[in-house]
């Protein structure tokens, strides 16, 4: 594990430091969307490529390996991170290791742990969560299928993880600019990636509402009060067990991506204006 990890970056090209964790399904290209508001408000966006860490680094080691990537690159300057879905559990875990050298944390359409309430039925991937929970080595077939349907009919791999949409995500799911971008993502994700997507899922599922005590970065919650794939209630219990929590927006008629579609420009004209 010598090389160092892989990212993609957008927006500014020396302005301030902003790790984006994109959610599972994800990847890379997910960051596209704050190219444009990055730009605008000088801020650098690096999405790593953490589906593609060794498989055999997993649990506390998989957080503080990620922590160390993110450090070496931010050279000694500090950090903002925003984490997008399960992306936003990764970004909690992660941020255990390296509080000191984060200055805010956004938690966007936030996954909080299933074991804190009875958030599992309102879930659109209800039966993905359950299968990897109670069933993991059929879980993880099933996300070698979906690479296949990724691979050979990436259309009907979209349909099915789609079929379900609330909300502003309806509009989302015809408009062919947003079928293009999350297509090229779930093929980034689902082929030659399925054992990263997986290390998430399965760390997901697992028991982790302890370890929000320990987070103390400056935390924004951000959530749609229709999303159906992180209900509105997850963002609830998020504000009240994480202590450093200082803002939660939850609006109205948006649900997951809309959600993320919706905060993208103003999340970046915050981080912009704290840093004036």
């Amino acid at each position: 594990m010598g090389q160092p990890l892989k990212f993609s970056q957008f927006g500014s090209d020396n302005g301030r430091l902003i790790i984006y964790f994109h959610g599972a399904p994800g990847a890379l290209e997910e960051c596209a969307i704050f190219d444009i508001y990055g730009k605008e408000n000088s801020l650098t966006f690096i999405c790593f490529d953490r589906f593609s860490v060794d498989a055999s680094i997993d649990g506390e080691a998989y957080y503080q390996f990620l922590a160390k990537e993110i450090l070496k690159k931010a050279a000694g300057e500090k950090v903002d991170v925003i984490g997008f879905s399960i992306g936003a559990f990764i970004a909690l875990q992660t941020c255990r290791y390296m509080a000191n050298e984060v200055q805010n944390l956004h938690l966007v359409s936030a996954a909080a742990p299933l074991e804190a309430g009875d958030f599992l039925s309102a879930m659109a991937g209800k039966h993905v969560f359950q299968l990897a929970k109670a069933f993991p080595v059929l879980f993880v077939l099933l996300s070698y299928w979906q690479g296949g349907l990724a691979l050979l009919f990436p259309n009907a791999l979209f349909r099915l993880l789609f079929a379900n949409t609330a909300g502003e995500d309806k509009a989302l799911v015809v408009n062919r600019e947003f079928q293009v971008s999350i297509i090229k993502t779930l093929r980034s994700c689902f082929i030659g990636r399925v054992q990263g997507y997986t290390r998430d899922i399965k760390a997901y599922v697992h028991p982790w509402k302890t370890t929000l005590p320990e987070i103390s970065v400056n935390t924004h919650i951000w959530h749609g009060a229709e999303d159906n794939w992180s209900p509105k209630f997850m963002a609830e219990y998020l504000e009240s067990a994480i202590p450093s929590c200082s803002h939660v927006e939850v609006l109205d008629g948006l649900s997951h991506y809309s959600c993320l579609y919706e905060t993208a420009p103003k999340i970046c004209t915050q981080l912009s204006k704290a840093q004036q």
